[in-house]
């Protein structure tokens, strides 16, 4: 049974690249992911990236037609798009998009934070079975000026730890960072590293960053760059994770994570 928002209040539900070359998108992460991809319900812009037969993603060559960014853009789950895109605004964020009807699965609405960090919120049914965290090959992290405050804004809009809810996400405070989680495992981190508009440091700029784990960073790296993809960042990390941040061929920000063995 496909679960509903109404029962992942407040967690990462869905991951969408805002692309202006769809085929191109799918040759470079099929070769560097190892993802497969077909056509979704929603024309031939759209396409859903599987992972063994289960949906983790979606493709849509619309930056160019709707004017946004070349992005990845994460969706959290709430049970009233028009109630979270409200409160979105009555704490100082923006909407761009929406919320905008897809039928028959839901309704979705682009907005940002206060800081500019831009996210996506849903209503409705859950495509994908694919869960962020614990041992699915995706994680979350927003880099942002202050992780604290960011925490206020996002646990009221998006209703983390709230009090009222079963199997509610839960936030916890860990030296500069603030860690969320969804059933005890560990879904996102909201980072209070530098921030800085220039141009040479682009993945520090505010702005939510999708981590996909591989099994070998340096084959999936060099995939990466063979395919034109460039790299932003390579590691190790503060953290001491091996990690890569890299921009693929249309110029889309995503970091690669090494698998601990």
């Amino acid at each position: 049974m496909v679960p509903a928002t109404s029962d992942l209040i407040g967690a990462p539900c869905w991951l969408s690249l805002a692309a202006r070359d769809r085929s191109g998108a799918e040759r470079f992460y099929s070769t560097v992911l190892g993802w497969s991809f077909r056509r979704g319900t929603l024309g031939e812009a759209f396409s859903v990236a599987e992972v063994d037969g289960v949906p983790v993603a979606g493709i849509a060559a619309v930056a160019g037609e709707l004017a946004v960014p070349v992005a990845w853009t994460p969706y959290f789950a709430v049970d009233d798009a028009d109630s979270a895109v409200a409160r979105v605004r009555e704490r100082g964020g923006t909407v761009g998009v929406g919320p905008v009807r897809f039928p028959p699965s839901g309704r979705a609405a682009l907005v940002a934070d206060r800081e500019g960090a831009t996210f996506g919120i849903w209503e409705g049914r859950v495509l994908s079975e694919w869960r962020v965290g614990g041992e699915a090959p995706l994680w979350l992290e927003l880099h942002t000026g202050n992780a604290f405050d960011a925490a206020l804004f996002y646990g009221e809009v998006l209703g983390w730890a709230a009090s009222d809810r079963l199997g509610r996400c839960d936030i916890s405070y860990e030296e500069d960072q603030v860690v969320l989680r969804r059933d005890g495992q560990a879904v996102a981190r909201l980072n209070s590293g530098p921030v800085e508009e220039a141009a040479p440091k682009p993945h520090l700029r505010p702005r939510w960053l999708v981590h996909f784990k591989v099994p070998s960073l340096e084959a999936a790296t060099a995939a990466a760059v063979e395919n034109g993809g460039t790299i932003v960042r390579n590691g190790p990390w503060p953290t001491g994770a091996g990690q890569a941040t890299l921009r693929d061929p249309d110029g889309a920000l995503f970091t690669l994570d090494q698998v601990a063995s």
